[in-house]
């Protein structure tokens, strides 16, 4: 298909696959570290309101303004200020942040130099999946270079401000990419998601000030500083300036990490020559995962979206963390959403009821149905289950302490929202309607 996806200058990923771009004299030689100068000449609260201006929104999932969490750190508290960096990339479908870390980790580092500035944040943890070990040796080299360059260390580029980074791996939960659960995890406890309020913005790491921030949002950071905030925004939408790494799987011709323009459809991402290529031969789309397995999905006639938060909003699912995955005509829906439930029934913490009880549950009754054992009024049952873990529409109603709860339910709903009648066919012929293929990674689930 002819390109007709508006076409953007990259700027997260255009030192991707060049030599050494990981490296400072690579980065410095792209102008790298520029834009820090340039903020280090502006007042902390100058450097906010650019941020605010410049409409960049969090990459992590909930997409949340930038500029607006930051200006929610109390500026007179005694305590010492904190920032997590959120590299606990462990969403199914989503796979960019480790291509920052491992082609271009000063990006990100610049942009915690400003973050921090701005903050007046003195020790910072870039807290990384325990999976990562590659994107760790990269990221930890490019902390080591800062130091040894004199950009992070007693003063902070020749500024009197000290800034420590430490680099923290984790141990593979995929509770701690949750915020509060990350900072558990960073104080040496279990990965436990804490009630809320109070923020960690006033109530963080080791009790104090905190800002929580993806790897991909800091990385876009300095981008702001080089271009302008009102620049930066034009790049986007009313509501969401810039561009973003999507990360696109499953049934397509060419699945990859691309960097979109807000405006770019769903259908474009999928069809354009740039991006997916399209299907494979013979194949049709059935459904799309528009931002990670907890975003709810979308049938083949609602391709024509904007990958943009408000957009997809419209549509009740969301932007997320920019996972899309692409299912064809030949999947099944059940085995697909047994697949997604049984991994949100695994990585619950159990700390809540409804999530502790219903994820599993829910894993027994899409398994019973996919073997064929499904009896009339099961597929009732699930979306009561689905429900009482967390209502739906609109989203973000869970009765949960964290989201996970609704990462869980939210997919249930959707599935039988717009797939109901593959749910009733397994039933009602007692068989998947698909065929019978090999478990693979499902494994037993009594």
């Amino acid at each position: 298909m002819a390109s007709t996806a508006k076409a953007i200058e990259p700027i997260i990923s255009a030192a991707w696959g060049k030599p050494q771009s990981w490296t400072l004299d690579s980065y410095r030689k792209r102008g790298g570290y520029e834009a820090l100068k340039k903020a280090l000449e502006m007042q902390p609260a100058a450097i906010i309101d650019e941020v605010k201006k410049s409409n960049l929104r969090g990459r992590g999932g909930a997409g949340f303004p930038t500029g607006l969490k930051w200006s929610f750190v109390p500026k007179d508290s005694p305590k010492p200020k904190y920032l997590a960096v959120n590299g606990d990339e462990s969403e199914p479908g989503t796979f960019k942040d480790r291509y920052i870390l491992e082609d271009d980790p000063h990006m990100m580092l610049e942009g915690i130099a400003i973050a921090s500035y701005a903050l007046g944040v003195h020790t910072c943890y870039v807290y990384l999946r325990g999976e990562f070990k590659f994107p760790a040796q990269r990221c930890q080299a490019a902390i080591d270079e800062a130091y040894k360059a004199g950009i992070f260390g007693k003063k902070l580029m020749g500024k009197d401000f000290e800034l420590n980074v430490y680099l923290v791996r984790g141990a593979g939960a995929y509770i701690c990419g949750e915020e509060t659960a990350l900072l558990e995890s960073l104080e040496g406890k279990k990965g436990w998601p804490r009630l809320k309020p109070p923020f960690p913005a006033v109530v963080g790491l080791f009790g104090s000030p905190t800002v929580v921030n993806n790897v991909e949002t800091l990385a876009s950071v300095p981008a702001v500083f080089q271009q302008g905030a009102e620049a930066y925004a034009k790049l986007g939408t009313d509501k969401s300036g810039g561009t973003r790494l999507v990360c696109l799987s499953g049934s397509v011709n060419r699945p990859g990490v691309y960097e979109v323009s807000m405006f770019t459809t769903l259908s474009e991402l999928i069809y354009d020559d740039k991006y997916g290529r399209g299907m494979p031969a013979g194949r049709k789309v059935k459904a799309v995962i528009p931002g990670g397995s907890s975003a709810p999905v979308l049938g083949a006639d609602e391709l024509d979206v904007a990958m943009e938060f408000e957009a997809l909003k419209v549509k009740q699912t969301m932007a997320g963390s920019g996972g899309v995955i692409v299912m064809d005509d030949a999947t099944c829906m059940v085995r697909s959403l047994w697949r997604v439930a049984r991994f949100y029934a695994e990585e619950s913490c159990g700390q809540c009821t409804p999530c502790r009880e219903g994820t599993p549950w829910q894993t027994r009754l899409l398994r019973k149905i996919e073997e064929g054992r499904g009896e009339p009024g099961d597929v009732d049952m699930l979306s009561n289950v689905a429900s009482s873990i967390a209502p739906y529409p609109p989203i973000g109603l869970g009765n949960t302490i964290c989201a996970l709860g609704d990462a869980a339910a939210l997919p249930t709903h959707s599935f039988l929202m717009r797939f109901r009648d593959e749910f009733e066919a397994h039933i009602r012929e007692k068989r998947c309607p698909f065929g019978d293929k090999p478990w693979g990674s499902f494994g037993d689930w009594s």
